[in-house]
């Protein structure tokens, strides 16, 4: 039961450091002023792709790990550490995103592009054998949540934390990544 919990958590963390970058692009897209209704269709959307996204990773990564053992632990570790590098990097660029508008394909292209991370992480995931229903639903609710949260703050503050949640993720990604190399 103690490891149940241990991975829970873990996946838990690993969900809020990937729905950082959906919270950050939220908050940039909450000052669109949308309606209640478009933010919570948004924030399912959003989900909906962090659930598909790293369950296909897992897919991947379990046929990876099949065919090439030990290897493809130690290449789960490295594809966290460089997503982890990537997302903090990001954060510190000062020039403006594209802002992407949130309906119709603006908002396919917008989910695809938060989730493609989600991608990454599920590979490493199902290289390392983590049971796939825990994480398509950590994956999928926390991205909801924060999605929802960064477009609700985003109409009220409009543009003030940004970049530093974007960070925050990439940090616990990078350690995650660390941490994954060191147990061998």
């Amino acid at each position: 039961m103690e490891a149940i919990i241990a991975e829970l958590f873990t996946l838990m963390l690993m969900a809020f450091a990937l729905g950082m970058d959906a919270f950050s692009i939220g908050l940039g897209m909450g000052m669109f002023q949308l309606r209640y209704k478009q933010i919570f269709y948004i924030g399912l959307t959003i989900g909906f792709f962090h659930v598909w996204m790293p369950l296909l990773g897992i897919i991947a990564g379990h046929f990876i790990s099949d065919k090439f053992g030990m290897i493809a632990q130690y290449i789960g570790g490295i594809l966290l550490i460089i997503l982890g590098i990537q997302m903090i990097l990001s954060s510190l660029k000062k020039e403006e995103r594209i802002v992407i508008k949130p309906f119709g394909w603006g908002l396919m292209v917008f989910a695809l592009s938060v989730s493609l991370d989600s991608f990454s992480v599920g590979l490493s995931l199902g290289i390392f054998g983590a049971r796939s229903a825990a994480v398509v639903i950590c994956f999928g609710v926390v991205a909801t949540l924060l999605t929802w949260i960064g477009l609700l703050l985003g109409r009220k503050f409009q543009g003030y934390i940004g970049s530093y949640s974007e960070a925050l993720g990439g940090s616990i990604l990078l350690a995650f990544g660390i941490k994954l190399l060191l147990v061998f």
